[in-house]
């Protein structure tokens, strides 16, 4: 589906393994842009709808999630994120907003295209289909040394660890590389921030790479 109509807001994503501290530098940023009187959406994926709610139901607590293959969860992840678009994203942008989405294509071509190994051509295929033409203006990704996003999620005192979660060290290592690898492929679009820093100063380093594209 390709949308014809330029829109005139911005979308920021936000990649890293689990436990980079993505959603609460999510926060952070929100809050400081709602104080400069912006109209700011916050989306997640999966996830973002009511459809997209389910989805994320069946990938991340499904009591047969372990049987399920690569290949239905490249398709489950890319069917919310066509409704995300859709629903939510495209209309905020066409209205001048701020979106920040808690992942976005990115990660499916990082968690099923290099973490599950499934080539990279039809994963790139599905993916733009799922989105359209709605690509980050700016994808943030917090880069965070494996153990230590594994302890984080460990020490979080909700529920017990999701699927997604569960993997072992060996498939953490292999998304940390990824994204470091499609970052350095693709400078323009992103930024790596060291997620060992305090939160503060992680803060500051996105707000510094937001303002100059939402300024630019």
């Amino acid at each position: 589906m390709a949308h014809k109509k330029k829109h005139t807001g911005k979308l920021i994503s936000f990649e890293g393994s689990e436990g980079s501290g993505k959603t609460s530098q999510i926060a952070r940023l929100a809050e400081r842009l709602q104080g400069m009187r912006r109209d700011v959406v916050t989306v997640r994926e999966p996830g973002g709808t009511e459809i997209g709610e389910q989805i994320r139901n069946i990938i991340v607590h499904n009591s047969k999630g372990d049987e399920m293959t690569p290949e239905t969860e490249l398709l489950l992840f890319a069917a919310s994120r066509a409704q995300l678009v859709r629903e939510v994203i495209l209309p905020a942008l066409m209205r001048g907003a701020i979106v920040l989405s808690d992942r976005y294509l990115d990660s499916s071509t990082v968690y099923q295209g290099i973490g599950r190994n499934l080539a990279a051509s039809p994963v790139s295929q599905i993916n733009r289909f799922a989105v359209g033409s709605v690509m980050p203006e700016l994808t943030i990704v917090i880069d965070v040394p494996t153990k230590m996003g594994l302890a984080r999620i460990h020490q979080r005192a909700s529920d017990l660890p999701n699927r997604m979660e569960r993997e072992n060290i060996d498939f953490y290592d292999k998304i940390r590389a990824g994204y470091l690898l499609l970052a350095k492929g693709m400078p323009k679009r992103f930024i790596v921030v060291d997620g060992r820093k305090g939160e503060a100063a992680i803060e500051k380093i996105i707000w510094k790479a937001v303002q100059s594209r939402i300024d630019g």
